[in-house]
């Protein structure tokens, strides 16, 4: 289109110059203004031609890249995804991929996206965000089930806002008010072993959170770390015979093995605690829960904010979720005999 604007505009002015053309001086300088004057028309008009081009393709091509699958991430990526189309319709579309839990596989992924040069990443857990972050600092990069971005981004004294090309939402509950619930579940427990894969910096910080919390209720508290699903049988048979108390925290790795946690704790009877409503429905008898799938929509709305230009992704601070709700794995708590107070939610199976 804007070829063909330039090419009628350039015949006008030929026409132009014809009909002004003559042997005397002055017709000479008004062929000359005739001529100057029609090719900054046919710029102009070039010009505004492919701005009402692009804005009227206005297609954007969204880059998905989720750690893992599992109950959680999923959700956050759903309420995205859904979100998004419900703001910009059939104008965007998504690169969805999953690093099936390998932090190489979310570089590789977000490696494509920057040669594909995506509008946007949405880097669903810490090491895709990471990755994403060590991948571009052009693309605007949107995360979510990041529980602190300070660590997660290695940023000292983190005051809730990036300011480069990053922001989103954080999945972070309040850790005080887990350790709070552990106490109010097992006023008589003594000690609480912290289980927690050691290749995921949020989920450290959440540990060692939570055991200050702990310690100053009276808990003995031990960090058990496992490296990845090879080791977390051993570490989390260790920690089940020392302890009277599982605490994990939100845990990718954790949530993607929830099953073999289930049968090593179900059959020493000791019951889990966990950090987010996916795990506890695996292998938990309570957590203080958060929904991922409206934690999704959250930053499917900033997204919508950022490709339309309402909002510049360098001043937008990171979203948390509004409510927390006490809920409890009513067929993990029946097989433990373990009563929870009126105000817990049954988790839906």
């Amino acid at each position: 289109m804007r070829k063909k604007i330039l090419s009628v505009l350039i015949a006008c002015a030929a026409v132009a110059l014809s009909a002004c053309g003559g042997s005397s001086s002055t017709g000479g300088s008004s062929s000359a203004a005739a001529a100057s004057a029609a090719s900054s028309a046919a710029s102009s008009a070039a010009s505004s031609a492919a701005s009402s081009a692009a804005a009227g393709s206005g297609s954007y091509k969204v880059g998905i890249c989720q750690l893992v699958q599992h109950e959680a991430l999923d959700a956050a990526t759903k309420g995205f995804k859904e979100a998004l189309t419900r703001a910009l319709g059939d104008k965007v579309s998504f690169d969805e991929q999953n690093a099936q839990g390998d932090s190489n596989t979310c570089s590789t992924i977000i490696n494509g996206f920057v040669s594909n040069k995506v509008d946007l990443i949405l880097a669903n857990a810490t090491p895709a965000l990471q990755a994403a972050a060590a991948g571009t600092k052009d693309i605007p990069i949107l995360g979510t089930s990041i529980t602190e971005y300070g660590v997660a981004l290695e940023i000292k004294d983190f005051k809730g806002t990036v300011g480069s090309n990053i922001s989103g939402t954080s999945d972070l509950a309040p850790l005080d008010g887990q350790a709070d619930m552990i106490k109010e579940l097992f006023p008589d427990a003594k000690k609480v072993g912290l289980f927690y894969c050691s290749a995921e910096a949020n989920s450290k910080y959440q540990v060692d959170t939570v055991k200050k919390y702990l310690e100053e209720k009276g808990y003995t508290c031990e960090l058990y770390a496992f490296s990845d699903s090879n080791d977390l049988s051993s570490v989390l048979t260790n920690a089940v015979n020392a302890s009277d108390v599982i605490y994990i925290p939100t845990d990718n790795t954790a949530a993607s093995n929830a099953e073999l946690i289930n049968n090593i704790c179900s059959n020493a009877k000791k019951p889990v605690v966990a950090g987010e409503e996916g795990l506890c429905k695996g292998c938990g008898v309570a957590t203080l829960s958060i929904s991922y799938y409206d934690l999704g929509v959250a930053t499917g709305k900033m997204a919508a904010k950022i490709l339309s230009g309402e909002a510049d992704i360098k001043t937008m601070p990171i979203e948390y979720a509004p409510t927390f709700t006490k809920k409890y794995n009513a067929d993990v708590c029946k097989k433990l005999g373990i009563n929870v107070p009126s105000d817990y939610k049954a988790i839906e199976q």
